[in-house]
């Protein structure tokens, strides 16, 4: 792709997609006919700061041409770029980050099945193969094997996406997929059966009172009425009554910290936001989880839209904020539409706009939909891929509090960190703090899958077990290793199930909680197998930017796949290898991703013993 425009053009189902979502051109431009234009319009270029401030658009664009036509021509990606004066081939390289985008001609109808972790122990190498076998070239299908789709209580996993006219895309999850079943989803979407609810992933509904999840399966998560009814904005009835400091304070007084891994201070996060003198200030709700093993964010999301609403409206309103973005995964349908639903009736109910409760606080929550970017996960990725670049980590410092989104004083919080807010502000910053561990406060989920009996999400109070929370979830015998923390995280053996679920007892025993990924593997697990799909996945996954990362996670894998040939001294050669690649990508890495894709391969090697 040039940095001119082609000659492509646009077909008028793609010319509509996108001035549908921006409108009609106004001039030609941005691609208006030039026949009957003021010749006066003729001899100026349309753009600087005005066109520079829509960049943003250009995901949504993306996904715009993605839903009605299900692929993006040269055209179509010429007339966005002409819309919002983009060189051509920087949105080239935007489309090209994404895995559910394609700039290659496909079917309107595409079957992605999950081949990760969880999917791959529960025969997801067999489902992809009957499937392929049934839905050849001539079914008008195109089935692509891909990474996590965030239904690992349920795996093995099929998401079936059909791009229709005016963009009302037909959506169908299947999961636990069989043949019949997937290839059903895939050829007649809009009549596959609908999805469990999302009580069915929280095992303890009923059992136990839950905190984070009570809500989950007792209320209607479309009614507003029904969540009011339940609870819903005392939080943030209590918050005015507190002011911006004064939340502040409860919520460092409760403890909180990150549920996304990192476990930095929420409280101090959003002191140093709003204590920024530059504005505007932005909230980003990171509800991109795309680490294999995690679910917890959709099933609260799904079961519970409204706790998330009122979260962000407190975290906004503490920080000085007054526009929320809500980052969503693509492969997240139904999240997707509650999510909507929920905003658009908080939004009509005064809950939303410019006067919340009558208080005279403005804010407002947009959702942007990812598109398949594990990277994205990654704050400034993030906010790099909202602003219409490509998903890569920025370098720090400047940090996000100083110099975030758009390049203002920005505070990033996942969902379930969020949502804590809500508990500290109703029961007080004492009774919080008096949950868990003095240095782990409060509740926390675990997304629990693989080798068990009741997969789902379980919320425990920090301090409990490994071995309590498997003895919950059924762990089934002949267990050989359990995953904690993900694909980014580390094995532990089955003797050592003792581990506190705490950030402080994980590192002690030298592993990470992370956010709270526990995947249980019986011995019928591959486990050079397994370890290989890790490696694949961190190289699929890398955005490429930096060196040690780019090409770390390719020696990575090319070694791990000499080593399932290979024994004694070439395979010893190769781990030597593997460790000194590793070194270097945890030393060296901008970002995360790159430090952490060796953790799993490490801990396997030394751990489990992997390759004895």
């Amino acid at each position: 792709m040039d940095l001119r425009f082609g000659d492509s053009e646009p077909t008028d189902e793609e010319r509509a997609a996108v001035d549908a979502l921006l409108g009609p051109p106004e001039s030609p431009w941005e691609g208006a006919a030039r026949e009957g234009t003021d010749a006066a319009d003729l001899r100026w270029a349309r753009g600087g700061r005005a066109a520079r401030d829509r960049r943003d658009l250009l995901l949504p664009g993306l996904h715009a041409l993605n839903d009605r036509v299900g692929w993006i021509s040269e055209g179509a990606l010429d007339y966005l770029c002409r819309r919002l004066t983009v060189p051509p081939a920087e949105a080239y390289g935007v489309a090209t980050f994404y895995a559910m985008f394609s700039v290659r001609p496909r079917p309107a109808t595409v079957l992605h099945l999950c081949t990760d972790l969880a999917c791959a122990a529960a025969g997801a190498g067999d489902l992809c193969a009957a499937v392929e076998t049934r839905l050849g070239p001539a079914s008008g299908v195109r089935v692509e094997r891909g990474p996590c789709l965030g239904l690992c209580e349920r795996a093995p996993a099929a998401l079936a996406v059909r791009a229709g006219r005016s963009g009302q895309r037909a959506t169908a999850v299947c999961a636990p997929a069989t043949p019949d079943t997937a290839v059903r989803a895939a050829t007649a979407p809009e009549s596959a059966p609908a999805e469990p609810p999302p009580a069915a992933a929280v095992p303890q509904t009923g059992e136990s009172p839950l905190t984070l999840l009570a809500r989950v399966g007792t209320t209607d998560p479309a009614s507003l009425d029904d969540y009011r009814a339940h609870g819903g904005y005392t939080a943030l009835r209590r918050a005015f009554e507190l002011g911006p400091a004064g939340v502040i304070r409860e919520v460092t007084d409760a403890g909180l910290v990150g549920r996304g891994g990192a476990a930095f201070p929420t409280g101090r996060k959003w002191q140093a936001t709003a204590a920024q003198p530059d504005h505007p200030h932005y909230l980003v709700c990171n509800a991109d989880e795309s680490e294999p093993g995690t679910f917890k964010d959709r099933v609260l999301m799904e079961g519970d839209p409204y706790a998330l609403v009122e979260a962000m409206t407190i975290a906004a309103y503490a920080t000085g904020a007054h526009k929320g973005y809500l980052y969503l995964r693509g492969e997240y349908p139904r999240a997707l539409a509650r999510l909507t639903h929920a905003i658009a009736q908080a939004r009509t109910r005064g809950l939303l706009g410019d006067d919340v409760l009558g208080q005279g606080y403005a804010f407002d929550i947009e959702i942007r939909r990812g598109a398949g970017a594990y990277i994205c996960g990654e704050e400034t990725a993030l906010f790099n891929s909202i602003e219409g670049y490509r998903g890569e980590p920025r370098s720090k410092p400047p940090f996000p509090v100083e110099k975030g989104l758009f390049g203002k004083p920005t505070v990033e919080n996942n969902v379930e960190t969020l949502v804590n807010v809500l508990p500290i502000l109703t029961m007080g910053a004492p009774a919080y703090a008096a949950i868990g561990t003095a240095a782990s406060t409060g509740p926390k989920l675990y997304c629990v899958s693989g080798s068990v009996d009741r997969p789902g999400v379980y919320e425990l109070p920090f301090g409990a077990t490994l071995g309590e929370l498997l003895t919950l979830a059924g762990v089934r015998g002949g267990l050989r290793a359990v995953l904690l923390g993900g694909a980014a995280g580390g094995f532990v053996r089955p003797d050592e199930l003792d581990i506190p679920l705490t950030f402080e007892g994980t590192r002690q025993a030298g592993t990470t909680l992370g956010s709270g990924v526990v995947m249980a593997f019986d011995d019928t697990v591959p486990l050079p197998r397994l370890l290989l799909r890790v490696a694949e996945f961190f190289r699929d996954e890398s955005c490429g930017q930096c060196v040690p990362c780019r090409v770390g996670t390719v020696r990575q894998e090319e070694a791990l796949r000499r080593i399932v040939e290979r024994t004694g001294a070439a395979a010893a050669d190769d781990i030597a290898l593997l460790r000194e690649v590793g070194r270097a990508m945890r030393d060296a890495s901008i970002c995360g991703l790159g430090q952490t894709a060796w953790n799993a391969v490490e801990s396997a090697i030394d751990r489990l013993g992997a390759y004895e």
